[in-house]
């Protein structure tokens, strides 16, 4: 991490990285909105006043070298969601403190921190505190954001436990497209382990087909979108592309038509996945939601036992607003 000092002379200050100013010099300097040092343009200057402007600041991840994060109000929050949105990217963050106590903050957010702390000399010690404690603490990651692109590895995962008599919010997604036998979506209540639902392309005599929908779970539950996002699936909308997923694990990308919420019953079931990860979800009680067995076949979760495999998929990575992030996390 570097520490970028707000002074026209460093006055022999020992571990600052550069210098700062506001206007054109040498140094760090910005003029409308780009971020140079010395004569080279090195990336954008974004002043977090708004939604719009922190939305503008997390567009830049990917096509710039640096994001310089100035303050109307300070706030972790919006540092939080820049860094969720660059990391996966070559992209580094730098943010204004104007206090000590804010260091600590931007240093160490979310488990990972902004790449660069830009201050005056009434916040430099507390500063070069966190660059010392980022040192200590720094241990070579690759945080890559996962990229499913035409597969997904998906493994037989052991059901340890079922539960009953639960209820709550249901979510039912309906696509603009049909899905084929076998083809089902990802769903997990926690970031790191999922299981395919399959959707409701299985004739019963009780009620029709829906092949353009998948019986989902729970409104807290994750599901993945097209770009290897993830969502909560109650801020699913019509219009957003998720990822529909086959028991080989190909996938394919589908428009949701609409979302169906409604009160029902529900399973827990809770799994084990390769990563030794204790999963669940919650599902509705009901013969016509289904899972993918681990042998390929297709069970209604009414008649799942302990000790049967289900298929599913396990992440290395956690979640912030739907962006995959190295931090660690314990989720139950």
């Amino acid at each position: 991490m570097e520490v970028w000092l707000n002074t026209s002379n460093n006055d022999g200050h020992e571990g600052v990285d550069a210098l700062f100013s506001e206007q054109q010099g040498n140094g760090i300097w910005i003029e409308d909105g780009v971020l140079f040092r010395e004569d080279s343009m090195i990336g954008g200057h974004v002043h977090i006043d708004s939604e719009s402007a922190q939305t503008q600041a997390r567009s830049l991840a990917g096509t710039v070298e640096w994001i310089l994060l100035t303050f109307e109000d300070w706030s972790m929050i919006p540092i939080e969601n820049i860094l969720a949105a660059t990391e996966s990217t070559p992209t580094k963050v730098a943010a204004q403190i104007r206090h000590p106590i804010e260091a600590q903050g931007a240093g160490f957010a979310l488990d990972i921190g902004v790449d660069a702390l830009l201050c005056s000399v009434d916040c430099l010690e507390a500063a070069l505190i966190v660059k010392s404690q980022r040192l200590e603490k720094s241990i070579p990651t690759d945080a890559k954001g996962e990229n499913h692109e035409d597969s997904v590895a998906l493994t037989a995962m052991p059901i340890t436990e079922i539960q009953q008599g639960h209820a709550g919010d249901r979510v039912c997604i309906d696509l603009l497209s049909m899905l084929k036998q076998g083809e089902g979506i990802l769903i997990g209540s926690t970031a790191r382990s999922f299981v395919l639902i399959h959707g409701e392309t299985i004739a019963s005599k009780y009620v029709p087909t829906r092949p353009f929908r998948v019986n989902a779970g729970s409104v807290d539950a994750y599901t993945y979108l097209a770009d290897g996002t993830t969502k909560y699936l109650c801020e699913l909308t019509s219009g957003d592309d998720i990822l529909v997923v086959d028991p080989s694990g190909n996938t394919r990308t589908a428009t949701i038509g609409r979302m169906k919420i409604e009160t029902r019953p529900f399973i827990l079931l809770r799994f084990q996945d390769e990563n030794t990860n204790e999963g669940h979800v919650f599902i509705q009680q009901a013969e016509t939601v289904r899972l993918v067995l681990g042998n390929g076949k297709v069970c209604s979760v009414t008649n799942l036992s302990v000790g049967d495999s289900i298929l599913g998929y396990a992440s290395s990575s956690t979640r912030h607003v739907g962006q995959s992030i190295s931090a660690p996390s314990e989720e139950r």
